[in-house]
Formats: C-alpha cells, structure tokens, sequence
C-alpha cells in the first residue's frame, strides 16, 4: 500500500488550548484552533492536531479508514480573519485525533510530526476537497 505525508493548511493555535507535557511529549486535553485565513481546504492542522470539517470526517467513518477518532474542537475566528473575509462563514470543523500508526493504519503521525495517510485515505481527502492549500508527498518504502 501506497502511504503520503500531509501537510495541511495551518489554523492558530487558539489560547484555549490545553495541554500537559508527558516525557517530552505534549498531551492536549482540549483543542482551540483560531483561524486567521482559511483558503478552503477541508482540513487544517495546529501544531501537530489536526481538525477537519463535519462532511470529511463523515466520508472518513463511511469509508471505515483506520487510525482516527473525532471530538470536539474550539473554532474561533481572529480579527484580520474578519478583515480579510467580511462575509465569510465557516464550516463546522471537528478534531481529527489521530489514533494509529503511520504506515500501518489509515492514519498516522511519524516520529516528526507529519500526519501520514494511506492511499485509501489519501482518495477520500481528494475527493472532499484538501488538495488546495495542502502539500501531499509520496513516501518511499
């Protein structure tokens, strides 16, 4: 099976967030993502978590990919968000927790941080729309 890393459009980290430190490792309990733009892809990353909209996370759980859980998500929207899109709403986004392993499941995150997805997943993610701001790279092996 053919596996990219993604690399998402990037919302802010909101001020809501909450997280611990374990081992080096940061542990968030709860997730706000403040948007200053969004170019209209279905998924979006904040520092390593990963939100996406309530239609992709749908064809997700329908196509049965592995590796992932949803949740609940703070979205908030800045004030230049608001300069720059006067008239501008935006979808209902949910929190993608990435559960499996990179390169065995669906989804994964690699020891550097970058979200990893299967072809299968890869396919679903296309057909709902993160292919405009997002950079998919092939990996090898």
């Amino acid at each position: 099976m053919k596996f990219f890393s993604v690399e998402p459009e990037i919302a802010g980290w909101g001020e809501n967030t909450v997280y611990s430190r374990l081992v080096g490792k940061r542990v968030v309990h709860k997730l706000h993502c403040e948007f200053d733009q969004w170019l209209g892809d279905q998924m979006v990353e904040s520092r390593a978590c990963f939100i996406v909209t309530t239609r992709l996370a749908r064809d997700i759980e329908q196509a049965r990919l592995t590796g992932a859980s949803f949740d609940a998500v703070e979205v908030t929207t800045s004030d230049m968000f608001h300069e720059l899109y006067p008239n501008r709403p935006l979808p209902r986004f949910v929190w993608l927790k990435v559960t499996g392993r990179a390169k065995r499941h669906d989804f994964g995150v690699a020891p550097n941080l970058l979200l990893v997805v299967s072809e299968r997943a890869h396919d679903v993610l296309k057909r709902v729309g993160v292919m405009d701001a997002a950079t998919f790279t092939p990996l090898e092996g």
